[in-house]
């Protein structure tokens, strides 16, 4: 399969091609889709501590992702790391060939949808999937063009492990744990990013960018479009909610490893991408994996006397080898790790 699969290098069409449509049941239904004046908006800068990791347990518990404005990378880079995520999008074909690849193990790669090669229904999205971590082994391997994305890129992931690495912080604390156990129990971290094009789609009540999904990993950073809503989260279970950019605000989003260290108190969102028929989309996604070695089990403190653990202990291999091998918007991943 080559480039010719690229939703990024076809000509906008005034139809949804074969494959891309999804059977009545499963379509987003936009019309239905609430918006929500209370998500969560975390300044990271407030000199009040204890209110920082109030409300960061309040919507881990109850939104399973909130936004953190102040939170120390500078607008300039952001509007950077977009300006140059386009131009590799607007590259001509016979440049994006050389990185595309349908192999979903490849560390570094151009694709398109989730899992061509195991899906039935296509996806309205193009991605280039970067390890990050560390970064001196995969940087030579990222695109050389556009000059710049080597070095904005590289500086983007620095800054943004740091971030993830504070947030896993404050996230501990806020269980009532010591600010280093979930960095520590989740060993070195690997990092990889998404860096997601959803073109403008002719008919965007029939597809999605993405389907409904929990992420797999411990932690998830969004650099979302500051132009174009597209992320929507799931809430109480039957409401979709649309989540619109804030100026300068990532989206922080707990991952599947999160929720099984909290023994289920905070809560792994389900979340779906959908797209545009005026304009194009992007957004950066950033993963924080523990290592695939790790062992992920409740913390001893989250399981109260004689009560049983919510979920058995696995290793971030198993769950991620599992993960991979099912449909993404199948019943929660974690759902197969209950018990003993």
């Amino acid at each position: 399969m080559a480039t010719t699969q690229l939703l990024s290098t076809v000509e906008h069409r005034e139809t949804l091609p074969e494959g891309y449509a999804r059977p009545e049941s499963d379509r987003p239904r936009l019309a239905e889709v609430a918006t929500d004046s209370n998500i969560p908006l975390i300044d990271l800068a407030s000199p009040d501590k204890p209110r920082v990791i109030a409300e960061i347990a309040q919507a881990c518990r109850t939104y399973g992702f909130f936004q953190v404005t102040n939170h120390g990378i500078a607008e300039e880079l952001l509007e950077k790391v977009m300006a140059v995520a386009l131009e590799f999008f607007r590259l001509p074909p016979e440049e994006k060939e050389k990185l595309y690849s349908d192999e979903p193990s490849k560390k570094i790669r151009l694709s398109t949808s989730f899992n061509v090669r195991k899906e039935t229904v296509h996806n309205w999205r193009d991605y280039l999937r970067l390890h990050c971590h560390p970064l001196e082994e995969f940087v030579p391997e990222w695109p050389s063009n556009p000059a710049q994305f080597k070095e904005i890129m590289s500086t983007y992931c620095r800054e943004v492990r740091q971030l993830g690495l504070r947030l896993l912080g404050a996230i501990s604390v806020s269980l009532g744990l010591e600010e280093d156990y979930i960095e520590k129990v989740l060993g070195e971290q690997e990092q990889h990013m998404a860096v997601n094009y959803y073109p403008r789609c002719p008919e965007p009540d029939l597809t999605y960018g993405l389907p409904k999904h929990t992420d797999p990993n411990a932690l998830t950073i969004l650099l979302p479009d500051p132009h174009v809503a597209g992320l929507q989260v799931l809430r109480d279970g039957d409401q979709w909610i649309v989540v619109n950019p804030r100026p300068n605000a990532l989206v922080v989003n707990l991952g599947d490893q999160i929720q099984a260290l909290s023994n289920g108190a905070y809560k792994s969102v389900w979340h779906r991408a959908v797209v545009n028929a005026v304009q194009e989309r992007m957004s950066v996604a950033s993963f924080m994996c523990p290592c695939n070695s790790t062992v992920i089990s409740p913390a001893r403190k989250l399981v109260a006397d004689g009560d049983a653990p919510v979920y058995r202990s696995f290793t971030y291999d198993e769950y991620y080898k599992k993960f991979w091998s099912r449909n993404l918007d199948q019943e929660h991943c974690l759902e197969l790790f209950k018990g003993q």
